[in-house]
């Protein structure tokens, strides 16, 4: 249940909109003045904030909006007045409102602006815990130079406004390198909004981007807003931007270029002020010359190329993240933390780590579960990691009759066959088991060679 916290001066305003809201299920809270308001939401943050522009006392919405901002940076505030001009809604907006509602409120305005920003709250928590999970807390774990350039290109490209089209394996950590541009840059304190464009269906793609219209279509119950709109002012994120289909990259293509949307099933243009950030383990090029691909939307996307390197490119910081992961884990769950001996951590930076660093830290995890509080040897590393190779998983890191190109790919092969053959063959099983998605593990098996023998 979403909370609304209401400030203005006038009790009939707070009395309708409060049962207006909680009518829907919010959690309403109510205060007459800005210092109230403040205290409100310092004792327990509301979802979204309702504010009055023109309230007497020492704080009117102008001040009480910016010391929210300061104190509350994630929650949604919408500014209503019925006497304010556009000079007003333009300075609302620079303070960082989510939106400006005029007197006399209508139910489907509050409704539906209380919707969205609600939504986009949700959001910017879910970001935020993933970030502090996944480690951005202000660093980048890994001292090679490898992933030194990575930090220096971020730290260039984040000031801009500049789309970024970020490259790399699966599990290399392309989103949280989206995260720390985001986080660098001007637009910090407003959304950074993910799609998966690989977990949308087809079909809900135009919808889950750029929102409907109640009746757009059958099961459109209720207005939605799209990914564009919660990130406006902000950045937004699309993951997997290689699976894409033809229609999709033809408005999207569109969206960027007018710099606007329009909801389906809506009949007004919305204006969007978004930077855009994408990512993809394909090889977009190859697929622009296969014609998969827009030509101009790559080129649209492509401003700022950033490749992550793999781990196995990073040299020492497998150790460095194993180390980070031990940790990490000990802070999430408070469990006893295991200690690594010298031989095993030099197994860790021996194994090619074809998962990356989404694999390491699935180990570590395994491990620290598994010998709680013990000291780790190189025996416990061969333990948990695959045996892929036909052997145990210490045959894996003495691969001398084999170039290092040729051994990964065979690493590769036997690990996804085994998976395969675990699973009966059952593709999606075996992505499950791989901790991937199914249309990674078939563009992988196609290039590998990889048939099912039955067939």
């Amino acid at each position: 249940m979403s909370s609304v916290l209401i400030v203005d001066d006038e009790p009939n305003i707070r009395r309708m909109v409060g049962a207006l809201l909680s009518a829907e299920g919010y959690d309403v809270r109510e205060a007459e003045d800005g210092t109230k308001g403040l205290a409100s939401a310092d004792q327990e943050e509301p979802d979204v904030v309702l504010l009055d522009l023109l309230m007497p006392g020492a704080l009117d919405g102008m001040a009480t909006l910016t010391k929210l901002r300061e104190a509350h940076p994630d929650i949604p505030v919408v500014m209503m007045s019925g006497k304010a001009g556009l000079g007003d809604a333009v300075r609302a907006t620079r303070l960082g409102a989510f939106n400006f509602l005029e007197k006399p409120l209508t139910p489907e305005s509050v409704l539906l602006t209380a919707a969205a920003a609600a939504e986009l709250r949700r959001t910017k928590l879910a970001a935020r815990a993933l970030r502090e999970e996944l480690g951005i807390g202000g660093r980048m774990v890994g001292s090679s130079p490898q992933i030194q350039a990575v930090r220096a290109l971020i730290d260039r490209v984040a000031p801009t406004d500049s789309r970024v089209l970020i490259t790399g394996e699966s599990g290399t950590g392309k989103e949280l390198v989206a995260a720390a541009i985001h986080d660098s840059s001007r637009r910090r304190d407003r959304a950074f909004i993910r799609v998966n464009c690989a977990a949308i269906p087809r079909d809900l793609v135009e919808s889950e981007m750029f929102g409907h219209e109640r009746g757009a279509f059958t099961g459109a119950t209720q207005t939605r807003i799209g990914r564009f709109e919660l990130a406006h002012g902000g950045t937004l994120f699309l993951d997997e931007i290689g699976d894409l289909g033809a229609e999709a990259q033809a408005k999207l293509l569109r969206a960027i270029e007018a710099r606007e949307i329009q909801r389906v099933g809506g009949s007004k243009p919305v204006n969007v002020d978004v930077r855009i950030i994408s990512a993809t383990n394909h090889d977009l090029a190859k697929g622009v010359s296969t014609g998969v691909f827009r030509e101009d939307l790559y080129f649209r996307l492509n401003v700022i190329p950033l490749t992550l390197p793999s781990l196995r490119e990073r040299d020492g910081d497998a150790i460095e993240l194993a180390k980070y992961f031990t940790e990490l884990h000990y802070t999430r769950t408070g469990h006893p933390r295991v200690t690594w001996t010298t031989d095993a951590l030099t197994a860790i930076s021996e194994y090619p780590w074809p998962g990356n660093v989404r694999e390491l830290a699935n180990i570590v995890e395994r491990m620290e579960i598994l010998y709680p509080g013990e000291e780790l040897t190189r025996a416990h590393v061969v333990a948990v990691l695959p045996g892929s190779l036909g052997g145990s998983a210490a045959e894996v890191f003495a691969a001398p009759d084999l170039p290092l190109a040729e051994s990964l790919d065979e690493y590769e092969r036997r690990l996804i066959g085994r998976a395969l053959d675990e699973a009966k063959w059952n593709v999606a099983d075996a992505a499950r088991r791989l901790r991937t998605d199914r249309p990674n593990l078939y563009r992988r098996m196609k290039r590998l060679g990889i048939d099912d023998p039955r067939v």
